[in-house]
């Protein structure tokens, strides 16, 4: 069987396919190119991460796709429903990269505590009695509460880095679980803590002094925060989303940050990728990162390889005819 991993494999997860009989081509194909693409070339499987999207045009048009896969939590880039409708399997790794993600948000939640990404840029430029004036009032993680919006692995992960850091965690989650999160201590072993989830977003959000965005993009396409969300929230919040762009309402981002309402955003994800807006870019009390939550060595290899292990359990070892 022949896959394109079009949007690229590790090479882990490259090799453990091959040893199994599997052909895995990692040429990047056009999203326009695909079709003609992967019926010229007799694909079976297509496997991609964020980039590449599989709409019903792309199902209809290749008979001859068996299984689709996505290397990562999200499955909006691909038709899913349908394309099980349609008798294709779909499979993705939602485990493989929830650390990467969780690590990845707690740089932006200590860049916004201490201005990291300005003065980054300021340092060369500026005048460094000035700077020092300027970002020298920072506040510290500890002691602070952070609201999880959205409590499924990510979030869990996440949490434990900010237990880790003393933080108060609250976690907002769309029915309600009691998580035990682990905290693994080197030398000493792993601690369990119970959080208690709740669906009251609302009420979350008035006592968080951070908020970190963890929930998938909406059927409705609707924002979850909006102006009014907004308004809930504390003067000088943090506020990072490393889950899709469309969750958080970008103008209404920019507005609370020119009140004063939010004090600084960590973004990994834009409503308009790759070509995210300018005034998000260069707002100095925004953070960005082009969506590499997942762009971890070892998670790209956790996810090549768990994307193997699914596809041999599903189809065997290929023998060469």
């Amino acid at each position: 069987m022949k896959i394109l991993a079009n949007d690229g494999i590790s090479n882990e997860g490259k090799l453990a396919l091959e040893k199994a009989g599997y052909t895995v081509i990692t040429d990047k194909v056009a999203q326009d190119d695909l079709i003609d693409y992967v019926n010229a070339n007799h694909i079976e499987i297509i496997l991609v991460r964020s980039a590449t999207t599989i709409r019903q045009v792309v199902i209809d048009s290749c008979p001859g796709l068996k299984l689709l896969g996505r290397g990562g939590v999200g499955m909006d880039n691909i038709d899913v429903a349908y394309a099980i409708e349609k008798g294709l399997s779909v499979i993705n790794t939602p485990a493989s990269s929830s650390q990467s993600v969780a690590e990845l948000v707690m740089g932006h939640l200590f860049a916004g505590a201490r201005f990291l990404n300005d003065s980054f840029k300021q340092m060369e430029t500026g005048d460094f009695s000035a700077l020092k004036k300027k970002y020298g009032k920072g506040i510290e993680l500890r002691g602070k509460t952070i609201s999880i919006v959205g409590f499924g692995r990510i979030g869990q992960s996440l949490a434990s880095y900010a237990l880790g850091c003393g933080m108060k965690v609250i976690a907002v989650n769309n029915h309600d679980i009691t998580a035990e999160i682990s905290i693994a201590i080197h030398g000493v072993g792993e601690i369990k803590v119970p959080i208690q989830t709740t669906e009251d977003l609302h009420e979350a959000l008035k006592e968080s002094d951070f908020v970190s965005i963890h929930i998938p993009k909406q059927a409705n396409g609707e924002a979850v925060i909006q102006k009014a969300e907004f308004d809930l929230m504390k003067k000088g919040v943090v506020l990072v989303n490393a889950a899709r762009g469309g969750v958080v309402d970008e103008d209404a981002l920019l507005a609370a940050i020119a009140e004063g309402k939010v004090a600084y955003a960590g973004l990994d994800v834009f409503e308009n990728e790759p070509n995210p807006r300018a005034d998000l870019l260069n707002n100095e009390k925004i953070g960005t990162t082009p969506h590499i939550g997942a762009a971890t060595g070892e998670a790209q290899d956790r996810i090549g390889l768990e994307l193997a292990d699914l596809i041999v359990k599903q189809f065997g070892v290929q023998v060469p005819a």
